[in-house]
């Protein structure tokens, strides 16, 4: 494979192609539920956004699993 053609490029693709963060396996699932806000509140931002996989190192089937959490959360105001 060639070389990119320009600094940006390269940049680019080198950001594109970074190597996930290591998996997370300390969470267990039975906790993830919309009453345990302690739990659900370290995948959530200081501004209460929803972390994205590749910082918090979760699969995607337990992050499909906390994000419900998180908005199951919210609807009965248990977080903000």
């Amino acid at each position: 494979m060639s070389e990119p053609k320009t600094i940006q490029r390269r940049i680019n693709f080198r950001k594109a192609n970074r190597q996930m963060t290591r998996r997370r396996q300390d969470i267990p699932v039975e906790q993830l539920i919309p009453t345990n806000p302690e739990v659900l509140g370290k995948f959530c931002s200081e501004t209460g956004k929803i972390l994205p996989r590749r910082v918090t190192g979760v699969s995607a089937k337990l992050h499909r699993k906390i994000n419900n959490a998180i908005k199951q959360s919210r609807a009965i105001n248990l977080m903000p």
